[in-house]
């Protein structure tokens, strides 16, 4: 295992001080794990909080933001934070008009952020709205999943709904919006390789160099299947073609079309990939009106790539437009 690491054991926790050393507009409780926009809590308006294992960066302590989330909590590799951190961060960002709990349908991340909900309406009687992403296609189950996992169409809830919440919505309406976004939205990835969790020191899974494997999950999950090598026109016929059975996206109101680095695949490659997405749509009758590629959901070193497709309106393009300013997404400021 070569990593730029000290000891496996410290690496979220070092982490994480990098990042508040890197970002003065944030703000790192060390103890539990969160990262909080410095002037969190923001009275009178609806805050916003996720989170999950780390290893997914930039999602989501560097999606935390004007824009986006008021609070991120960081857990373990690939594992989910606690219902104590999330019971924190949910206290630490209310603002008078309740918080929005945006959960990846992982086992337990459901669990947690339930229970934080909970202790949460008990102790301090803060309102809480969760809302659980679900889109991907490739599996109806998984390995730590009851249903589809939660994954690219996150990192665009959180977008929509940090907009949203920005403009004065109250918490009933964001958690509207923050459900149309997952409903409208489907995404399939795959793997060229593994990825090394630091604690296990060996890759996750085998994959031979001449396969791939197509519909794979952000923690190594197993796909729909195992395949030859193909050229990324192919990759990109086998992630588009589900997607696009799964939900009508032939609307006049367009799509987001999201091609997603899992964190080992270069940019070269990614807009490769995004250049084949986009002939199959027009070819399939979608018509793309904003684009978004890069690695924001990722699975620590994975070479590989997802594609997300969110279908749009006029109110998802308003608050898809609007200003954000976090680490992992800026523009509009």
């Amino acid at each position: 295992m070569k990593k730029l690491i000290n000891d496996p054991a410290d690496v979220v926790a070092e982490s994480l001080q990098g990042i508040a050393a890197a970002h003065p507009e944030l703000r790192v409780d060390h103890t539990n794990k969160i990262v909080y926009r410095a002037d969190a809590p923001v009275q009178n308006k609806v805050a916003l909080i996720s989170g999950g294992g780390s290893g997914h960066e930039p999602l989501h302590g560097g999606f935390v933001g004007p824009g986006m989330l008021d609070a991120a909590c960081a857990g373990e590799v690939f594992t989910s934070p606690t219902p104590d951190q999330m019971l924190a961060a949910t206290q630490g960002v209310d603002g008078g008009l309740g918080v929005l709990h945006i959960v990846k349908n992982y086992t337990g991340d459901v669990m947690n952020f339930e229970m934080a909900a909970e202790l949460a309406a008990a102790e301090t009687g803060v309102e809480v709205v969760s809302v659980v992403t679900d889109d991907d296609v490739a599996v109806q189950d998984s390995l730590y999943t009851a249903g589809r996992r939660g994954v690219g169409v996150t990192v665009l809830v959180e977008k929509i709904a940090g907009a949203a919440a920005d403009a004065g919505r109250d918490l009933a309406a964001v958690a509207d919006v923050a459900r149309k976004v997952n409903a409208q939205g489907r995404s399939m990835g795959m793997a060229l390789t593994s990825c090394t969790v630091p604690a296990a020191g060996r890759p996750t899974f085998d994959l031979p160099d001449d396969e791939i494997e197509i519909g794979i999950g952000i923690h190594g999950e197993p796909g729909r299947r195992r395949v030859q090598a193909m050229p990324a026109r192919d990759v990109a016929r086998e992630l588009v073609e589900p997607i696009l059975a799964d939900h009508d996206f032939t609307g006049s109101g367009g799509v987001l079309a999201f091609v997603n680095g899992m964190g080992g695949t270069p940019l070269l490659e990614q807009y490769l990939m995004y250049n084949e997405v986009a002939k199959l749509l027009d070819a399939a009758g979608v018509r793309v009106v904003r684009s978004l590629v890069g690695p924001y959901i990722t699975s620590l070193e994975m070479a590989g790539c997802s594609v997300t497709l969110l279908a749009m309106d006029d109110e998802l393009l308003q608050l898809w437009d609007a200003p954000v300013r976090t680490p992992g997404m800026r523009w509009g400021v």
